[in-house]
């Protein structure tokens, strides 16, 4: 699916998401805000400029959001996504409020919108995985030009197909069907036994 699509996703499916940005000590503060707007240039949100949170998006201009949306943890669907932020004033926050109306309720008057701004992620790489499905599935996305960095385990040359990595896999995504051992990366759950197990340390883990 095109990120553009896991952007809708994020602002129309889950809509409410757990922020991570970092404070003046340097350490990680949780929050959750609602994502207000997707477009494929990004997502948009809002505070108010008095909040802890815009000084700590002023000061390092960089996220970590993470959502998920299901009835219990076998249905579950999450989107993590990290990325930069600017902030871009008031210019469409009519149109949040036009399509988020319960904003209304919070900023009942166009007096007491003027303490707030909106946000734009308009740089992002993120992550797809689908607990749903069987086996899992995940799939990275990216936009804005930021490069996708996710970790993930293959095969070396060093494998003589012993098939260990594959007894162990709880979703069998190793395929040995070629010459050459391949983890499935869209299936693979990444717990790391493969690795693990292997008697010829065969299989790293690396990062794309």
């Amino acid at each position: 699916m095109s990120a553009e699509k896991y952007l809708q996703m994020i602002q129309q499916d889950i809509h409410s998401v757990v922020f991570a940005t970092i404070d003046e000590n340097q350490f990680p503060v949780t929050c959750v805000i609602d994502i207000m707007l997707a477009d494929k240039d990004g997502l948009y949100f809002l505070t108010a400029k008095g909040k802890a949170f815009y000084e700590r998006l002023q000061n390092q201009p960089v996220i970590s959001i993470t959502g998920m949306i299901g009835n219990d943890t076998l249905s579950s669907k999450s989107v993590t996504l990290r990325g930069e932020v600017r902030e871009i004033g008031q210019g469409l926050l009519s149109e949040i409020f036009e399509k988020n109306p319960y904003m209304k309720a919070i900023y009942p008057n166009a007096a007491s919108r003027t303490a707030l701004t909106v946000f734009q992620i308009y740089k992002g790489s993120g992550e797809f995985f689908d607990l749903s499905q069987k086996p899992i599935f995940r799939e990275r996305f990216s936009f804005g030009g930021m490069e996708s960095h996710m970790q993930y385990f293959f095969v070396t040359d060093k494998c003589n197909g012993c098939e260990c990595c594959v007894k162990i896999c709880p979703q069998n995504c190793i395929d040995i069907s070629s010459c050459t051992t391949k983890i499935q990366q869209e299936h693979c759950l990444h717990c790391g036994k493969c690795m693990e197990i292997c008697p010829l340390q065969a299989i790293e883990r690396r990062t794309l």
